[in-house]
């Protein structure tokens, strides 16, 4: 391994004798099943006013799926992470509850969500077990920056417009969100970028006491995204595009340990954020309803109402699961209940104690992608961890923000919760690439 590593090699091979016991893994999983088979029966039992099963095939199918997930990890041998997969498992779970008490009687948006969430599992399985190494990242970086920049492009010109966002991409029956694939391809760019010029980045040029960064070295940093932000922008998507620039300002601190970058970003940030409010109107609409949602109530204002509403009406334990308010006057009470305020859907049902625990969660996948980039060997991997983690954490905290109007509400979604099946692929692809990330590095070390 030694010799490998010395002449640059980075795939790593593992010996493989039997199945390896997972059994964190297995007793998480089991207190997940658990939690899930109980509030499918809350559900159930709520909608038919006394205790009652339910049609239980969907979680049936669903657990079933993390169960072969499992054994596949157990029979591979590779030393995953053990509490990524079950934590996943739980928001997806939790997922499935929510679109099921809200499809009504058909049960169609439940059942397309467990198509989408069972593909996810499966992308996360081929993921994790099929990167071996990360010498597609280092070499070809670029072509990832390309063709990320290309997809975007090709979305502004041939994509769909919706609620005045162009966004999605429409491939005969399929069709997608881009977005949620470029925040990938953007960290395995800034990765690669940064892990080869981290040195350079982190020198200070002077003109007398202010010191400066090395500016030159920054600018493909920089063009590729401003370009990505400009076209976000441009398709009215400004939740992407700050999660794009959270994730940059994040690995560019992991890689240079320069405050003076984060200042300047910060500075940057708010300069950009003034110039937009003025020049853009559905800026100056988000930012607006945000400050006072009562000037508008009926209008821009209502979706922050709404969703102020549910967790109000939600307290401390929540109303329970299938008794929150549904409709007012033949609408939904809560607007976008299953993309933007899904947040806010579970703040009503599951209460305050529902609500930190979604976020403790998130902090778990934030904690072990952490300890992933630290036991990660080298410096790409560690900022690959870093960035993917980045990317569902930071994610979550702004969707999750705007549901309670700490910032102005962003049309992204709520990871591996909101429907959708881009969303839902991409963050699995997240979570096998964070868990190959951890098997190489327990290997490496």
């Amino acid at each position: 391994m030694s010799s490998l590593a010395a002449a640059g090699v980075t795939e790593v091979t593992e010996e493989r004798s039997g199945p390896h016991p997972r059994a964190t893994e297995g007793l998480l999983l089991a207190v997940v099943a658990a939690a899930l088979i109980v509030g499918h029966l809350s559900l159930a039992s709520t909608r038919a006013g006394a205790f009652a099963v339910g049609d239980p095939l969907a979680l049936v199918a669903y657990l079933g799926a993390l169960a072969g997930v499992h054994l596949l990890f157990v029979l591979t041998r590779r030393p995953f992470d053990p509490f990524l997969l079950p934590i996943a498992g739980l928001l997806g779970g939790i997922s499935l509850l929510l679109m099921e008490r809200l499809a009504g009687e058909e049960g169609t948006l439940a059942g397309l969500q467990l198509q989408w969430l069972l593909l996810g599992l499966g992308a996360l399985a081929a993921t994790a077990i099929g990167v071996r190494g990360i010498r597609i990242f280092r070499d070809y970086r670029y072509t990832w920056a390309a063709a990320g920049i290309a997809l975007l492009l090709l979305v502004f010109l041939l994509g769909e417009e919706v609620n005045g966002a162009r966004l999605s991409l429409r491939i005969g029956p399929v069709s997608g969100q881009p977005s949620e694939l470029l925040k990938v391809i953007l960290v395995i760019f800034l990765a690669g970028y940064l892990a080869e010029r981290r040195t350079i980045l982190a020198r200070d040029l002077r003109i007398g006491p202010i010191p400066l960064p090395p500016l030159p070295w920054l600018l493909p940093l920089l063009g590729m995204l401003g370009l990505a932000i400009a076209v976000v922008v441009v398709q009215r998507d400004l939740g992407a595009a700050l999660l794009f620039y959270g994730v940059f300002l994040g690995l560019l601190w992991v890689a240079t340990r320069r405050a003076s970058w984060i200042v300047a970003g910060i500075i940057l940030a708010a300069g950009a954020a003034v110039i937009l409010y003025g020049a853009f109107a559905h800026v100056r609409v988000r930012v607006d309803a945000w400050a006072d949602p009562w000037a508008d109530p009926l209008g821009a204002g209502y979706q922050a109402l709404r969703a102020l509403f549910a967790f109000a009406r939600g307290g401390i334990a929540g109303t329970g699961l299938g008794a929150g308010l549904p409709e007012v006057a033949g609408a939904p009470a809560i607007p976008a209940i299953t993309t933007d305020l899904a947040f806010a859907a579970l703040g009503e049902e599951l209460g305050l104690i529902g609500v930190l625990a979604l976020c403790g969660c998130y902090l778990v996948i934030g904690g072990r992608g952490l300890a992933i980039a630290l036991r990660a060997g080298d410096e790409l991997r560690t900022l690959l961890a870093v960035g993917l983690t980045l990317v569902i954490v930071l994610q979550a905290a702004l969707i999750m923000a705007g549901n309670l109007k700490l910032v102005p509400l962003t049309g992204i979604t709520l990871p591996f919760i909101s429907y959708g099946g881009s969303s839902l692929l991409v963050n699995a692809i997240v979570i096998g690439l964070l868990l190959a990330l951890d098997a190489q590095g327990r290997v490496r070390r």
